[in-house]
């Protein structure tokens, strides 16, 4: 099979279910984001401790299922391959920000993207992940958008800041701390 396939070269490409809308639709604008993230995951892991290898690998399988849900319009029959979304997900999520706050110090101040290496990747993809929930919502004004996505989002970008504070502690380096001009 051919990666290309010529048919968005007008501007167009194909939902689940065999729809086909701009490029531009707040639809693709979403689940591009979420791929967006997904990527900034796999940036992380490349040089993350091998326990957060293997929590970033599930968060981006969870991330491929909500952007298949966002890639299928509203009365398109589901494909019996479309995973089900989770609300366990974000429960674990909460669970696992709650385990890393514990073994570590508390913050004292705001802190600055940064520090290790894995915790500034970490702090980029907090970013993506805040800029998809954003759209996530915006778009969920005018179309149905499962709310166990949108608390995911929520619960994901704080989880994120968490494991940037660890990977920071693991690597035995300090948070950056915004200091008040």
């Amino acid at each position: 099979m051919k990666i290309y396939t010529r048919t968005g070269d007008d501007g167009s490409t194909g939902l689940i279910g065999g729809h086909r809308t701009h490029k531009s639709d707040p639809r693709i604008e979403c689940y591009g984001t979420v791929d967006e993230l997904n990527a900034s995951l796999g940036s992380a892991a490349v040089v993350a401790e091998a326990m957060l290898v293997e929590a970033l690998r599930e968060v981006q399988g969870e991330l491929f299922a909500i952007g298949a849900h966002l890639a299928t319009p509203e009365g398109t029959p589901r494909a019996p391959t479309l995973s089900a979304v989770d609300e366990a997900w974000a429960a674990r999520l909460e669970t696992q920000i709650d385990d890393a706050e514990a073994a570590l110090p508390p913050l004292g101040s705001f802190i600055l993207p940064g520090g290790a290496e894995p915790a500034a990747r970490l702090h980029l993809a907090r970013t993506v992940c805040r800029r998809a929930e954003r759209l996530l919502v915006a778009f969920a004004t005018d179309h149905r958008v499962d709310p166990v996505i949108l608390t995911y989002f929520n619960r994901l970008s704080d989880w994120l800041f968490v494991q940037a504070r660890r990977a920071n502690h693991v690597a035995a380096e300090p948070d950056v701390p915004w200091v008040k001009k």
